[in-house]
């Protein structure tokens, strides 16, 4: 049996007249670039993120860069975040001159670990920057907490994450900014790169638009040394025609990860597979069902040999590479993000996949360890 890590061609074929009309649309109108189709998606994903802004730019990194511009951070600042996440968590820190400044993880939910913040809080933090990894948010109400005491803003990284929930509040909308990611792999996935900053601040959301434009509100007038990280509209319509569907689409994966979670524990592979761990009150989306196992390496490879994509996230914590090494992290300080890049595997959960495949995951796992 063949069972891919992510099948998008399965999403697209339902989708597949529909998705066409509304390309055939952008070229009819012949406007590429922003204009009223980004308009509407950007209406339509604030009302879905409950919030009141949402703005359109190139990627997810951008939305991340944009967000940290927007907050003043620059040479000198510290941003607090976590290693263990996608290099564009902390590429948009360092290329502001800011410097990252880490804190290690949750064991169990791979998120940043928010009661060793305050011990690294200085007069140059400028900003906390959770990330909402796997598609289960931060521990936000502490992180709120902190952040209204200390007077240092939020940004979410939320790049895995649109549509999760953290007592009913949506990922994105319980800080200053917040980030997301329509890589095709996503939840929500365009048909490549394209990225959105949601906030509830009108000034910062001004500060957003025109940054996303090279810094100004009109051609050739500019206010702030900007970017060029416009949305295209055929990223727009393919995002527009997909929205609907989010929901039952992650509802799949959340699904699909009740599975899996059952059938590990009726194999009486609960034990040597450590299974995703859930926050109380929270909707995780899954935009991973991630492992840990022993002898990781030797399993991803096997289950290659039998038909099964997996993939390692991440497998080089962002204080062990290369050229983050200026920030002076030495290996051994932040052990457990360093554990889970040697033994963490992520299983394919994309919401089309059968039981039939999910029974042969399992059984191909406990043909490995037993």
């Amino acid at each position: 049996m063949n069972v891919p890590l992510l099948d998008l061609k399965a999403q697209y074929a339902p989708l597949r007249e529909e998705m066409l009309a509304a390309v055939e649309r952008v070229f009819d109108s012949q406007y590429f670039v922003l204009g009223p189709e980004v308009k509407a998606l950007e209406k339509e994903v604030a009302a879905y993120s409950q919030t009141k802004y949402a703005i359109g730019c190139a990627s997810g990194s951008d939305a991340l860069l944009l967000a940290m511009m927007a907050l003043g951070v620059g040479r000198g600042d510290e941003v607090i975040t976590t290693p263990y996440t996608f290099f564009a968590t902390v590429s948009a820190i360092t290329r502001l001159g800011a410097k990252a400044v880490f804190v290690d993880i949750d064991p169990r939910t791979y998120n940043m670990d928010v009661s060793q913040i305050e011990n690294v809080i200085t007069e140059k933090t400028k900003a906390i920057m959770p990330v909402h990894l796997y598609g289960q948010c931060a521990d936000m109400d502490a992180l709120i907490e902190i952040s209204k005491h200390y007077n240092i803003p939020l940004v979410e990284d939320a790049a895995q994450a649109i549509g999760a929930e953290d007592n009913g509040r949506r990922a994105g909308s319980m800080s200053a900014i917040g980030c997301f990611s329509f890589y095709p792999s996503k939840n929500l996935g365009g048909a490549g790169d394209g990225g959105m900053m949601i906030t509830n601040d009108e000034e910062l959301a001004y500060k957003l638009s025109i940054l996303r434009v090279h810094g100004g509100e009109r051609r050739y007038y500019h206010r702030f040394v900007g970017l060029n990280s416009r949305l295209d509209a055929l990223q727009a319509v393919v995002l527009r025609v997909k929205l609907p569907h989010l929901d039952g689409w992650s509802n799949g994966r959340i699904r699909n990860a009740e599975r899996y979670n059952n059938l590990f524990n009726e194999a009486g592979l609960n034990e040597t597979v450590g299974l995703p761990t859930l926050h109380d009150n929270v909707r995780h989306i899954y935009n991973q069902y991630v492992i840990r196992a022993e002898k990781r390496d030797e399993l991803k490879e096997f289950l290659a040999q039998n038909g099964i994509g997996t993939d390692i996230y991440y497998p080089v914590p962002l204080h062990m590479q290369e050229c983050f090494a200026f920030l002076g992290y030495k290996e051994g300080e932040l052990p457990e993000s360093e554990r889970a890049a040697k033994e963490t595997l992520a299983l394919p959960i994309y919401p089309e996949l059968t039981e039939e495949q999910q029974h042969y995951v399992v059984e191909t796992i406990g043909k490995f360890y037993f």
